[in-house]
C-alpha cells in the first residue's frame, strides 16, 4: 500500500500573491510561474477569479500598460498578508517538523 501523498499548498490568492512578489506580471506570465514554482496549473476562470477578488480587496493593483495585456503588482496590503500567510505556514511547519523531531532545514 502506498503512503498518502502531502498536498501542497494550491490556494490561487497565495500563489498569486507569491507571484508578483517579485514584479509585476500579466495573467499568462502568472499562470507559467505559478506552474514553475509551485507545480499548480491554475486553469483561466481560476486564474482571474482570483485575480478579480485579489483586486477587490485592494492586495493586487493593475499596472498601466500599452500592451493588450493586463500586467499587476502587489500592493502594500497584498505585501502585508502574504507575509503574514508565509509567518503563518512557517510556524505550522516547525510545529510539524518538531513533532516529527525533524529539523525545517533536511526538510525538502
Amino acid at each position: 500500500m502506498r503512503a498518502p501523498s502531502a498536498r501542497r499548498s494550491n490556494d490561487p490568492p497565495l500563489l498569486i500573491l507569491t507571484s508578483l512578489a517579485d514584479g509585476p506580471k500579466h495573467g499568462h506570465a502568472l499562470a507559467k510561474d505559478i506552474e514553475a514554482f509551485a507545480g499548480v496549473a491554475l486553469g483561466p476562470g481560476t486564474l482571474y477569479g482570483a485575480i478579480t477578488r485579489l483586486e477587490e480587496r485592494g492586495l493586487i493593483e493593475p499596472v498601466p500598460s500599452d500592451d493588450r495585456r493586463r500586467p499587476y503588482r502587489i500592493t502594500p496590503a497584498g505585501a502585508e498578508a502574504l507575509a503574514s500567510a508565509v509567518a503563518e505556514m512557517h510556524r505550522l511547519a516547525a510545529e510539524g517538523a518538531a513533532r516529527l523531531g525533524l529539523s525545517l532545514g533536511t526538510i525538502a
